[in-house]
């Protein structure tokens, strides 16, 4: 009887060893929590994602307003009732150089 119960300790503890000290156990699950809990927000961001461009394809489908906007934005297209105005970005950086009161008339006959 005393083998019995050497061998059954035996067995708990090399089942003890394989639970907590090799690849296989418990660290492994850990890690395998980790991995799932990342996938799980990963999936949460794509779904959310999703979700938003079946809504944008949706109203493309549906309504001018989406498609218009698209196309101003995207193609730079006017529609036919506009005027177009382009404005340049670097005209009010640059600061004007002063004129002397004395240079304005030589200036302006130049000019002429």
């Amino acid at each position: 009887m005393k083998w019995l119960a050497a061998a059954l300790g035996l067995a708990v503890l090399l089942l003890q060893y394989r639970l907590w000290l090799t690849d296989d156990g418990l660290g492994e699950v850990l890690r395998l929590k980790t991995a799932v809990s990342a996938q799980q927000a990963e999936n949460a961001r794509l779904s959310e994602r999703n979700r938003q461009l079946a809504a944008e394809v949706r109203d493309l489908k549906q309504g001018y307003a989406a498609l218009e906007e698209r196309a101003r934005n995207d193609l730079g297209m006017i529609g036919g009732n506009e005027t177009f105005f382009q404005v340049a970005a670097d005209a009010h950086a640059a600061p004007a150089l002063p004129v002397s009161p004395a240079d304005a008339p030589a200036r302006h006959t130049a000019a002429r």
